[in-house]
């Protein structure tokens, strides 16, 4: 391939263009820090790296050095934001012969992720523990996602105007920039917008507590910085106090799936509660929850099939 100015620019530096140029107001500001970041590793990775060396050798030595520290499935979220840049640069004849092609994906084993959650007597154990007091506080924002299943970023944006007293609906819509600090932006995805059925204690609560609010501001953002580590500490204290084991915030969402499971509620029904893309996603992370639904499920046909005698 004979060189020229713009296949003998550094990949990395193309790379940053190519994001700023196709990514930068496309995406969610947490999907482009992703990229942000597979820049940074790319500037440890292949620092020297120009255009017209980015062989198959070459891309593939790249993502095995990334595998070492990372997981399988990481690294594959690598590769595809990096992927995007090199096709590009194909289509531009910057890049000669497509690099990516027949790439091998490596990465360290999983570890074994449990997923920590209270049963519901231990739930119920821990509310009572909770100070409602007639102020907006964190205690009631860990009452409301337990009641919901919602997720950290959704409750943070939730308004007096989300809330349908009349009809026990909560309207998720929106989410809060509580990392980058921007304000009120879009769902996870288009699942994520949804109505949650709330019941009629949590209609009476939240309908006293925020009836003299802004109709349009955020109910827990009291302060301009907002940490995931405040609340999950706050939630950890009610839990020692209450001698239930300790979960996060996220915990407590995990916690809403697994005893809507077991109360019996659809895989499909919990799925759109939680704002799932798929139910895939709901059978693969609560799948323990499954595996024990169904031993449950055997006991009962066995139980059925002997009463046949």
């Amino acid at each position: 391939m004979t060189e020229t100015k713009e296949n003998t620019q550094l990949f990395c530096e193309y790379y940053e263009q190519w994001v700023k140029v196709y990514k930068e107001g496309a995406i969610r500001p947490v999907t482009l820090r992703k990229y942000e970041m597979s820049l940074s590793w790319l500037r440890k990775l292949i620092p020297e790296v120009r255009m017209c060396d980015m062989t198959r050798i070459v891309y593939q030595q790249m993502i095995n050095d990334y595998a070492k520290c990372h997981e399988r499935q990481t690294t594959m979220d690598f590769h595809h934001q990096v992927k995007g840049a090199v096709l590009d640069a194909v289509d531009d004849g910057m890049i000669e012969r497509d690099p990516t092609r027949k790439v091998i994906i490596k990465g360290k084993t999983p570890r074994q992720k449990k997923i920590k959650y209270l049963n519901q007597f231990e739930l119920h154990t821990l509310l009572r523990h909770l100070e409602l007091g007639n102020m907006v506080s964190w205690d009631w924002f860990i009452l409301l996602v337990a009641k919901t299943g919602m997720r950290f970023s959704e409750a943070l944006g939730l308004t007096p105007a989300d809330f349908d007293f009349s009809h026990q609906l909560l309207n998720i819509d929106k989410t809060w920039d509580y990392k980058g600090g921007t304000g009120f932006t879009p769902t996870k995805n288009k699942s994520s917008v949804r109505k949650i059925q709330i019941d009629w204690q949590t209609v009476v609560q939240f309908s006293e507590l925020v009836k003299d609010l802004p109709e349009k501001e955020p109910i827990f953002v009291q302060e301009e910085t907002v940490y995931n580590s405040t609340v999950n500490d706050i939630l950890a204290r009610h839990c020692r106090q209450a001698g239930v084991p300790v979960i996060s915030v996220h915990g407590l969402r995990h916690t809403h799936a697994s005893l809507l499971l077991f109360a019996g509620v659809s895989i499909a029904s919990v799925a759109r509660r939680l704002g799932h893309a798929s139910m895939t996603t709901t059978q693969k992370t609560y799948l323990h929850v499954i595996h024990e639904l169904e031993n449950q499920d055997i006991d009962l046909v066995m139980r059925a099939m002997s009463s046949l005698n």
